[in-house]
């Protein structure tokens, strides 16, 4: 048992919201949190040259790119050593967890016969419905509005029904940003907190002398 002084720890995760109301739908804690994030940054630059203006080459068109991937363990072991505690593993496994992360990505049963009313008496739906807005949260100062991109399940051990009980999850987003969304949209105003906070913590990091580089000074 951990120690009543021991700092609780906070757990990554997923949480969707109404786009219009921004009230919470869904709260996705990962079991353990991954040993290892990949965030890869593409520059939205101004091609310089192209026209003759060679002052573009400084210019940014917009905040960059943001990619995100991560690899989740899931382990349904503990819960299985207290069976009465845990029912729904002992029935279903990681069967549960897995299909709330697949809904992620997935329209729901009643959009799809909904769609399919709508279609079978004549009626065009121009626009589709809007999926919630999913947020990435990995600690208080890291809350990004993204969209999924890449979701594979890897199950690695089942019970005697063929239950997954063990399982990996790789999931990639990519961080939607006022270009994706527009100043207006609560997913917007989320990216510039999650921008905001980026902002302030570069301000928090030192700045060193041009001697450490080896200049004197420049120019």
């Amino acid at each position: 048992m951990s120690s009543p002084l021991s700092p609780r720890l906070v757990r990554g995760g997923i949480v969707t919201m109404d786009p219009d109301t921004s009230a919470v739908r869904s709260v996705i804690a990962l079991q353990y949190n991954p040993d290892s994030l990949t965030r890869t940054l593409q520059i939205q630059a101004v091609a310089g040259g192209q026209d003759g203006t060679r002052v573009d080459a400084l210019r940014l068109r917009g905040p960059a790119v943001e990619t995100i991937k991560i690899e989740a363990e899931m382990d349904a072991t503990d819960q299985l050593e207290f069976p009465s505690q845990n029912p729904n593993a002992v029935q279903f496994g990681l069967q549960p967890q897995l299909a709330q992360l697949e809904m992620l990505v997935n329209p729901t049963v009643e959009t799809l016969a909904a769609d399919n009313s709508m279609a079978n008496a004549g009626t065009l739906e121009i626009i589709p419905l809007e999926q919630p807005l999913t947020l990435f949260v990995w600690s208080r100062s890291r809350v990004a509005p993204v969209r999924i991109t890449d979701f594979s399940i890897t199950e690695e051990a089942f019970d005697v029904n063929l239950n997954p009980i063990r399982a990996k999850v790789s999931l990639g987003f990519r961080v939607l940003n006022i270009d994706d969304l527009g100043f207006q949209h609560s997913g917007g105003q989320m990216f510039m907190t999650y921008l905001a906070n980026k902002q302030q913590l570069a301000s928090r990091a030192s700045n060193v002398a041009l001697s450490v580089l080896g200049l004197g000074g420049l120019p």
